[in-house]
């Protein structure tokens, strides 16, 4: 494929991931006042989000070996499908079973890790990470945009939510058109041979195969790097989690004000993912990069520890997400590069799975924090533990794996 060609499809992605992204954030805004009002109190409200978790807990890392499988355009089309069956279940969720039950489609909702893949795909390797990043300010485009529909729209905005899922599945087979193309022969020649050997023999290549899922975790520096993810991410994963309740408790923010400060994470991390990590990149090698950004992130929960008004956090905000967004992009760059490219959608599925764990384990944790110990405890706990990963990172010498061949 030609690199122009290459580049209106990265493009297109770009596009499909800030429209996904939007309406993800326009759900987030509303559920913890519909939960409100269903009578969901803190612990509760904690359950609902540990389902979640669970349920793409379970999802990511066999999307991701459906993608390798079976192609970029036959997951991203599941995961779109799925958004769609959400979305109306959330539009009829009008009790607290139903607002159960309409999680379940979670499971196949992993848009942005298709779009991981396909940058992934199409990228050279001293690009990803940029590449990736670009990603993050479509992120950011869509955390504006759905967090200010979010905080305005009232009873009305489940009826929006319907036709934005119709006109979103719409551009993905828009999209796709272009793509099927450039993986016709990385996918699309071997499904038949795939399907044939999976029935006959049980290879490998089956999408529930979990010793070709984990087999990932024996190539050199993948499992470090890995669970340096993990523990550093967990911290920051238990306030994210939490932060809607912090938002209407702590701060008590309206919905408006929540759309608002929300949209503000937005603008701040388009400007990190769009015009700095790009540079950074470039400058730095990704084992630097990453210790500063597990260094910065300590020195957030610091703050956040000590922080007692909105205005605080707002200023909090800056650093915080420059840490997240370098960690993340990085992390996932690092890793991706280190397998080989029929792997790499695994492997994406596998650091999706990375944030669901974390809103499995952590609206449980952050419930217990938040109801003994207050506010505090999360900055104190993640300036505690990234304290000690930046240690270890420092003592390591940081990244040890080589890239893959």
């Amino acid at each position: 494929m030609e690199p122009a060609a290459k580049q209106k499809v990265i493009y297109i992605t770009y596009l499909i991931a800030a429209l996904d992204i939007t309406w993800l954030f326009l759900q987030f805004s509303i559920t913890p006042y519909l939960a409100r009002r269903l009578g969901f109190d803190t612990i509760w409200f904690g359950y609902l989000q540990t389902t979640v978790g669970v349920i793409q807990l379970l999802g990511g890392p066999i999307y991701g070996r459906f993608a390798d499988v079976f192609g970029a355009r036959a997951a991203l089309s599941v995961s779109c499908l799925a958004s769609v069956v959400y979305f109306l279940l959330l539009a009829v969720a009008d009790n607290t079973f139903m607002l159960f039950v309409h999680k379940l489609p979670a499971v196949f909702m992993h848009a942005l890790p298709g779009a991981q893949m396909v940058v992934a795909d199409l990228s050279e390797n001293e690009k990803r990470a940029d590449a990736l990043g670009k990603l993050g300010l479509c992120f950011g485009i869509g955390m504006i945009a759905g967090s200010s529909l979010g905080g305005t729209l009232k009873s009305d905005y489940c009826i929006l939510l319907n036709g934005v899922c119709i006109y979103l599945f719409q551009h993905y087979n828009s999209f796709m058109y272009y793509y099927k193309y450039n993986f016709y022969q990385k996918y699309i020649y071997n499904d038949y041979y795939d399907f044939y050997v999976c029935l006959e023999k049980g290879s490998s290549n089956s999408v529930f195969n979990l010793g070709e899922i984990t087999r990932l975790m024996k190539f050199p520096g993948v499992a470090k790097t890995f669970t340096v993810k993990i523990i550093s991410g967990l911290p920051a994963g238990i306030f994210q989690v939490m932060f809607s309740i912090i938002a209407i408790n702590f701060f008590q923010l309206k919905a408006e004000q929540n759309g608002y400060l929300m949209a503000y994470f937005g603008i701040v991390q388009m400007v990190i993912q769009g015009a700095v990590i790009g540079r950074l990149t470039s400058r730095f090698s990704e084992s630097s990069l990453m210790l500063l950004s597990v260094g910065i992130s300590s020195l957030v929960g610091l703050a956040q520890a000590m922080m007692t008004n909105v205005f605080h956090f707002c200023l909090i905000v800056i650093p915080m997400m420059f840490s997240l967004s370098v960690f993340n992009v990085i992390t996932d760059s690092m890793l991706t590069k280190s397998v080989s490219p029929s792997d790499t959608g695994t492997m994406l599925g596998l650091c999706a799975s990375v944030q669901s764990l974390l809103r499995t384990v952590g609206p449980t944790i952050g419930g217990f924090l938040y109801e003994a110990y207050g506010v505090p405890s999360f900055g104190y706990i993640q300036c505690i533990i990234n304290a000690a990963v930046f240690s270890f990172l420092l003592t390591t010498g940081g990244r040890s794996q080589p890239n893959r061949p």
